[in-house]
């Protein structure tokens, strides 16, 4: 009896331990445990997890604490906030390292444990940075001269508790302290808008410094700042002078504190890096590197005093965005020999980063590294396509042993490397590439029966990865790697599946606001480094400066993020305010226009499937756009409370909406452009009468039909094409587009040429195994990739609702088969956890796994009609959705 008792009770006891509800992932302004937030009032998130079902938070209470000082204590808050809830503290101060704890109740009767991390603040006034402005002032130290590197020694007799680093850079910095690098971010402090908007970055350095003296060497290039940018060869964009500002705060043990500061104290030398480019690449010679320059011991006496600058720091924050690491690791899946000779690693991927190379040689030997993206149909390396940018890095050997070379201030797009400069036969393993982009974090995941989707679904990944560098280029390889608003804009919903992109775009939009005309026009690329150029007009493009209104909310809607609407409002109302000003009777008929760029022309590849071009009228597109920029207002106006706003927003989108149809609409609904864009724009954004949408789906399918099933969409049409034709019943149409293998589709480049990334075009390799035009052929450019948001959303069917379930509060499940599938599977990461739906087809039997998230819902819509046969486990459900809570499901189903 006692035996049976004891069973009974450890059993309670573990079934009570096994429902408790615990909390994971927190974070402080999306970032765990970071050490220097430059905001004053943060917000914390968290992740509830549970083994049951239906849980919902209904309380929390926090506790944050300086020390053993409480500095808020929010007390039991009655709420289901469990993502971005704002700090209500006592003022927090200046580097200082904080401990929060929070716990939750849920509606189950359970409280978690406290769940504990950290947040350390960097310098929250401009006034308190110490630091002053240095510089080499050597003539050397150009554009296109030599690096310079700065050190300077310090004492530091007492046992170190901590000591921090805020440091950013006029250029590109890298900076070692006591011989050893500090962090692992690269290309730092990252490019913004140089000249109202810069960034500082906070680096945790206790364990690199010693008892007694010690050294700081760092290495200062021109990157962004004053490299050329653009094709027209335009340099010092934001000035002629790099310069340091370089701050460390040291907390000993016994409670004092020490701060160590770039000033003229500093001294300075040229490098071993004799030429940096962000396009043209990296010159080094070994055997003019001072070894150990930034160890304690060095002899600095022949180094030249730096100069001080009085450059602004009113400007600088802290930096709220992932920096640029290393990730992926690739070795040489070949080495070929091209017609002429030539010796070329394949590294079997296209992507953007570097080659780390280890040789042995003699002193004087050169080893030159060409990096192209293609080879051409006999083999060759493919320079042509770079334009003008060189894409080199040229090591000269030292002949000290094994030599170990990586760029330090540049990046290429690449997938074959030309080697030139080494003896006898090469050895693969001596060569690594290395994939440097922003470390975003990883969300998203998508796969389906077909080999040929889960290659693009790939190839969409890699092109993210390869133009998320500090901020979303166009391309990683040509003379231009530019941070064009429309690529952004229309990929941006698909970005954030993949990745964790909301820090990411929050700092880019910042640009997007300092860059902003002050008509309200927004540049075409941000940061502007077109100034001057015939792209730099006052004017604003459809899809291109709409980034302003559309990213910000998409923003919002896929992870939750209410303040980048609020923060962004103004430029969004000024731009809109500018489009206003612009359109006449309401009309947006004037000015320059991408409109919809890079569709399908006949001249591309010889008509190839011999049919017409794609030309959609210029300005039927930017009034689609018009309308779209103001149902995003008339939403964000909602969410803000302006209420005022939102109906004079709607009131205006009648307007717009009854000008389109009086000037580019026929009475019976044909459009002036009989495009396949044409029509899914005005689809789309409603823009034709209720009564009128039944025959234009029914245009568009014959217009596809007519072109066998090939799109001709080019940037603004491609991202809305199968959204329109499934939420219109046709994703019988999306599905054969989808799966279209032959020129022009996402599938062409491909089942015919080996594609690892996204095109620019449709045919950037043409079927003969020939080059679209040089002059602008990229073969890693993510826009045509804005499709993976339709299979996410749509073949694995995960959706989030947008009015009072923005990021994945409240779930959408609705799986739409097609295409032979016989399954497919996507989880995704939201802040509230992981979502995931799965099914496959068995015997004409439909299995449909999902997996809600702690304090959400979902409601699940089933793809039969067959309602009777749906079953959940084995309880039949007829009813054609079902609303659920969190936890696992399962459902069976006749088709």
């Amino acid at each position: 009896m006692k035996k049976n008792i004891l069973i009974l009770v450890l059993i309670c006891f573990n079934t009570m331990a096994f429902a408790q509800v615990d909390l994971r992932n927190l974070t402080v302004e999306n970032a765990s445990n970071p050490i220097g937030i430059g905001v004053k009032t943060p917000r914390f998130s968290w992740q509830l997890v549970s083994n049951k079902r239906n849980v919902k938070q209904t309380a929390y209470e926090f506790e944050v604490k300086e020390g053993n000082k409480t500095v808020w204590a929010s007390g039991k808050v009655a709420s289901e906030a469990s993502i971005f809830n704002k700090y209500a503290g006592s003022p927090l101060v200046s580097n200082a390292k904080y401990i929060w704890q929070v716990r939750v109740w849920d509606n189950q009767g359970q409280t978690s444990k406290w769940a504990t991390a950290s947040f350390g603040t960097a310098l929250l006034n401009s006034n308190e940075w110490k630091a002053t402005w240095i510089s080499s002032g050597l003539k050397s130290d150009t554009v296109n001269g030599i690096v310079p590197m700065f050190r300077k020694t310090f004492l530091s007799n007492k046992k170190v508790a901590s000591a921090k680093v805020y440091v950013t850079s006029r250029g590109l910095y890298d900076v070692q302290i006591n011989g050893k690098r500090m962090g692992d971010s690269y290309l730092s402090p990252g490019w913004t808008s140089y000249d109202k908007h810069l960034q500082y970055q906070t680096y945790d350095v206790s364990d690199l410094l010693s008892e007694g003296k010690n050294a700081i060497g760092v290495l200062l290039g021109s990157g962004w700042y004053r490299t050329r940018l653009g094709w027209e060869n335009k340099q010092n964009i934001y000035g002629k002078e790099t310069g340091l500002l370089f701050q460390m705060v040291i907390k000993y043990t016994d409670g004092t504190t020490e701060t160590v500061v770039s000033d003229t104290s500093w001294k300075v030398s040229n490098s071993h890096v004799t030429y940096s480019e962000i396009y043209n690449g990296e010159v080094q010679d070994a055997r003019l590197e001072q070894k150990n320059y930034s160890a304690a011991n060095f002899d600095d006496s022949k180094w030249n005093n730096v100069v001080s600058k009085d450059f602004p720091t009113n400007y600088i924050t802290a930096a709220i965005n992932e920096p640029i690491r290393k990730h992926e690791n690739l070795k040489p899946i070949a080495v070929l020999t091209s017609p002429k000779g030539e010796t070329v690693l394949d590294f079997g991927q296209n992507l953007a980063g570097w080659v780390k190379v280890s040789v042995l040689g003699k002193a004087g030997d050169q080893i030159k590294l060409s990096h192209v993206e293609m080879l051409d149909k006999k083999g060759t390396p493919y320079f042509e396509n770079l334009r003008s940018a060189k894409a080199q890095a040229i090591y000269t050997l030292s002949g000290n042993g094994i030599e170990t070379f990586e760029p330090h201030f540049t990046t290429f797009g690449f997938r074959y490397v030309k080697v030139e400069g080494i003896m006898g036969k090469i050895n693969p393993n001596d060569f690594t590439a290395i994939a440097l982009y922003s470390d975003i974090k990883k969300t998203g995941s998508f796969e389906t029966s077909n080999a040929y989707i889960n290659k693009l679904q790939s190839n969409i990944q890699w092109s993210q990865r390869g133009n998320f560098l500090d901020v979303p280029t166009d391309c990683p390889q040509r003379d231009e790697r530019l941070g064009w608003t429309g690529d952004a804009e229309v990929f941006s919903r698909t970005a954030s599946f993949n990745f964790n992109v909301d820090q990411f775009f929050a700092k880019w939009l910042i640009d997007v606001a300092a860059d902003q005309k002050e008509n309200g026009a927004v540049p075409f690329v941000i940061p502007n480094a077109l100034k001057g150029s015939f792209f730099d007009m006052p004017v604003g493009a459809a899809g291109w400066s709409d980034a302003s209104i559309i990213i910000p909310y998409n923003m919002y809607v896929s992870f939750g993020d209410k303040e980048i609407v609020e923060r962004q409002y103004p430029s969004m109302k000024a731009y809109l305010g500018y489009v206003q000003s612009t359109a006449k009777n309401d009309l947006w008929n004037t000015g320059f226009q991408f409109a919809d760029w890079l569709s399908y022309r006949v001249d591309d590849s010889k008509g190839m499937i011999g049919m017409k071009s794609a030309i959609t009228d210029n300005y039927l597109v930017a009034q689609c756009f018009y309308a779209y920029n103001l149902e995003i207002m008339i939403k964000a106006a909602t969410l803000l409370g302006k209420t005022e706003e939102a109906a004079a927003y709607q009131s205006l989108l009648e307007r717009v909406r009854k000008a389109f149809q009086t000037e580019y609409m026929t009475a019976s609904g044909k459009l002036i452009s009989e495009t396949q864009t044409a029509y899914i724009l005005a689809l789309q954004f409603d823009m034709l009468p209720e009564n009128l949408r039944a025959q234009a789906v029914d245009r568009l399918v014959k217009n596809i039909e007519s072109y066998e099933y090939h799109l001709t969409t080019g940037f603004l049409g491609t991202p809305f094409l199968n959204p329109v034709l499934t939420r219109f019943g046709r994703n019988d149409v999306a599905y054969k587009l989808l799966l279209q293998d032959t020129y022009p589709s996402w599938l062409y480049p491909i089942k015919a040429h080996g594609a690892t990334t996204i095109w620019e075009r449709w045919d950037s390799m043409k079927p003969d195994g020939t080059f679209q035009d040089p002059s602008m052929t990229s073969f890693n450019h993510y826009a045509y990739g804005a499709v993976g948001d339709w299979m996410y959303r749509t073949i694995a069917g995960i959706d989030t609702k947008e009015a009072k379930g923005a990021g994945y509060k409240n779930i959408l499940i609705k799986p739409e088969i097609g295409g032979n599938l016989t399954y497919a599977k996507g989880s995704l990461e939201t802040n509230y956890g992981v979502v995931s739906s799965s099914w496959k087809i068995e015997n004409s039997k439909f299995i449909l796994d999902v997996a809600i998230p702690a304090n959400t819902n979902a409601t699940i819509i089933f793809p039969t009609n067959k309602i009777e046969t749906i079953k959940e486990n084995k309880a039949v459900l007829n009813a054609k959705s079902k609303t659920v809570g969190s936890g696992k499901y399962h459902f069976e189903m006749e088709l």
